[in-house]
């Protein structure tokens, strides 16, 4: 039977005290004894008790004569000396004697916030749960924590009130049995461990919340965690530190996994540390915290991850004595689907934060500190991190990534980002602006937009723009939700990001063949620094598997997309995304995704198996029903035959010349020069002395950041060789 424990800090708060409604009733205790909620606390009351004044915005009553006998309305009269169940070490309405729900302290604390029914007693308001006194959370026993166990269900009636008294959202969170650290939104729960705590104890820069529910200053914090004492999780400190012994780690090593996002996601992790006194380290041996970015999307990422713990596990237990213990984390997509059972399953890892958490990294660390684990993987409807400038971890600072939104709304039915990313949110164009223009200064010469659906951008910050219409769909494309009226859309951003620096390139991914209207089409062409390439994942070229698939076109939908586009940019360069073996797809439906792929003819492309994922609606309605051989099988003849198409279209650029951005040495020799054109397709040529189209005589050796305008002499389906002709400009070589 499952267990919930609540906890509030009894520390005092101010001298105003605050009183129960009349007509309170107190469970009954044994004479002598001493209540661990008294009904009456002068001159210094409990944060138990602030916690109800506040929340409810209650005045304090007038005091009661002291001598006043409480009233109550049933259970039996208290015994003259200590009952059997105190005697025993009992404590609560159960030492009392008393049945379940005479008036528990809970409801004491969280009476008020309750919406009850005309004549609704405390047993019909709480249903089948039992609350009594116990231990402190983490173990301990401190006489400042009172504790209430329910041995069934968590009543999501309390959460909710919780909410919409002023709990902040973004904070709050209970543990339904499969998944305990997320909240609950509605319905009855089991529930693990929650602590509730002051809001007065949180971080500065934490007190917000999602807004509209979290305007109260000091509205409760709760929070869920399951486990022993080890997992348990601690009060939150001014600060953003708990209290406790030990200081922040000093060196941090960041390793990254997945995509893009992934990526910028590093960025503002390290960001948010390095403005806590962290310094980070190339060499994992000399760090003393190692935190693993994550990608979650498929099985085989996931596994990598646990392959590189138990390396991790090898080094953590060889690390000398003499040095601190080393610390562990998991960020990102893997943390958030998966949460505590990273904890369980390798004992190793410290702190557990999701993509919405990285402001909590400093506490999670420091809470590391003290032996505990920490985890914090709450799903945020506005978190952006906007006001965050990430710092830039691209080799050479040639190019750069923007996260201009978090989320993704589509709900397809084979893909986990809604369930580890969340909603669809975006950031403000003005703080997007201003990121870009700080690269430019910086002489980062090519930004790539990102988003987990990129197009669907809507900026819901200027009130001016918050009634305009929602945008057409492309032609024979829907959507599972409605249309959304009102903000800023993809094309305004475009426009303005690619204003800020005519020699910076501007690119954008991933975004949704759905969110393709023509004044975006006609900007791209338009524009010599928005580069001609656009990436329009298909996933399949089956109608049937597209429509199992949730994608809300056909494949005759998608084919009039790719000739529209191709009509609006001329030369443009197209790559996509295709899974093989999705459930119940047929051979038919295999051989027609392989015609997709030759009819379209994709300079690039991102080819994998079906790999089922939990919460997803693939997982709940369908099969998966592909044999693994089946799908390996189909995964390489989609490759091979993406494979022939790419090499007959970057042949086509044979003879032609490329304006390529260079990006350093070419991986494979160090005497040539790597760098990739307006359609992103890698171009290698010599590291040779070359001229310069400015006007300068001397020759010149191109150096990353550098455009260099590049005849093709061969192709493949990866890369394209030639020979450099002259140092240029984006802007001259468009002329």
């Amino acid at each position: 039977m499952t267990k919930a424990t609540f906890s509030t800090d009894n520390a005092p708060l101010s001298p105003a005290p605050c009183r129960p409604s009349e007509g309170t009733r107190f469970p009954s205790r044994a004479p002598g004894s001493q209540p661990r909620l008294p009904p009456a606390v002068p001159a210094a009351e409990t944060a138990n008790e602030r916690f109800c004044q506040d929340v409810t915005h209650r005045p304090p009553q007038p005091e009661q004569p002291e001598d006043k006998p409480q009233t109550r309305r049933r259970g039996p009269e208290a015994p003259e000396g200590p009952s059997p169940a105190a005697r025993a070490g009992l404590r609560g309405p159960r030492a009392a004697g008393v049945p379940a729900h005479p008036r528990s302290p809970l409801l004491r604390v969280l009476g008020p916030l309750l919406p009850r029914p005309r004549g609704a007693t405390d047993h019909q308001l709480l249903g089948p749960t039992e609350p009594r006194l116990g231990p402190r959370p983490g173990g301990g026993g401190s006489p400042s924590c009172t504790c209430f166990t329910f041995t069934e269900r968590f009543p999501a009636v309390l959460y909710k009130a919780l909410l919409s008294r002023g709990a902040s959202s973004a904070l709050a969170e209970a543990a339904p049995r499969s998944e305990p650290f997320y909240k609950i939104p509605h319905g009855n729960h089991s529930c693990h461990r929650v602590v509730i705590a002051p809001f007065a104890h949180l971080p500065a820069g934490r007190r917000g919340g999602r807004e509209g529910l979290s305007g109260h200053p000091r509205a409760p914090r709760l929070t869920a965690q399951r486990g022993q004492a080890r997992s348990s999780l601690h009060r939150s400190c001014p600060g953003g530190e708990p209290q406790g012994p030990g200081q922040p780690r000093r060196n941090v090593y960041l390793e990254t996994y997945g995509c893009q996002m992934n990526v910028n996601d590093t960025e503002i992790a390290w960001a948010i540390l390095q403005k806590n006194g962290y310094t980070r380290t190339k060499d994992v041996d000399e760090a003393d915290v190692i935190l693993l970015v994550t990608c979650s999307v498929r099985e085989k990422a996931e596994q990598a991850i646990w392959n590189r713990l138990r390396h991790l596990k090898a080094l953590k237990a060889r690390r000398h004595h003499d040095r601190p213990p080393l610390r562990i984390g998991i960020l990102g997509c893997m943390a958030e689907r998966l949460k505590e059972e990273i904890l369980h399953r390798e004992k190793l890892v410290d702190i557990v934060a999701g993509p919405d958490a990285y402001r909590d990294l400093p506490r999670l660390l420091a809470v590391a500190e003290s032996g505990q684990q920490a985890a914090n993987v709450l799903l945020s409807l506005d978190e952006t991190y906007a006001d965050i400038l990430p710092v830039q971890t691209s080799a050479g600072g040639t190019t750069a990534f923007v996260s201009i939104m978090r989320g993704c709304d589509n709900m397809c039915s084979y893909c986990i980002v809604p369930f580890t990313r969340g909603r669809e949110r975006s950031r403000p164009i003005a703080s997007i602006l201003q990121e870009v223009k700080m690269l430019s200064d910086q002489g980062v010469k090519e930004v790539t937009l990102l988003g987990q659906n990129v197009n669907s951008f809507r900026d819901m910050s200027e009130v001016q723009f918050q009634t305009a219409a929602a945008p057409v769909l492309s032609r024979g494309f829907s959507t599972v939700y409605k249309a959304k009226p009102g903000g800023l859309r993809f094309a305004h951003l475009l426009d303005q990001v690619s204003r800020i620096d005519p020699e910076m390139r501007i690119r954008f991914t991933s975004p949704h063949p759905k969110d393709f209207p023509d004044e975006v089409l006609q900007l791209i062409q338009e524009r010599h620094n928005v580069c001609k390439q656009l990436h329009l994942p298909a996933q399949s070229g089956s109608t049937r598997v597209l429509e199992a698939m949730r994608r809300g076109y056909t494949r005759e939908a998608y084919l009039e997309l790719v000739h529209h586009v191709r009509d609006s940019i001329p030369g443009v360069s197209l790559s996509s995304d295709f899974i093989a073996g999705f459930c119940g797809e047929t051979e038919e439906d295999h051989q027609q995704t392989v015609s997709l792929l030759r009819e379209v003819r994709y300079n690039v492309g991102f080819l994998f198996a079906y790999s089922m994922r939990q919460k997803t609606r693939a997982y709940h309605r369908l099969q998966d029903d592909v044999p693994a051989d089946v799908k390996q099988r189909r995964l390489e003849e989609l490759i091979a035959a993406f494979r022939e198409e790419a090499a007959r279209a970057n042949e086509a650029m044979v003879g032609q010349s490329q304006l390529v951005l260079v990006e350093g040495p070419s991986k494979r020799s160090a005497s040539e020069l790597c760098g990739r054109n307006d359609g992103n397709i890698k171009v290698i040529f010599p590291d040779a002395e070359i001229k310069d189209a400015a006007g300068c005589k001397a020759l010149v050796r191109a150096q990353p950041g550098d455009y260099v305008l590049v005849k093709v002499t061969s192709a493949s389906s990866q890369t394209l060789k030639g020979v450099p002709l002259c140092r240029t400009t984006l802007a001259c070589s468009t002329a």
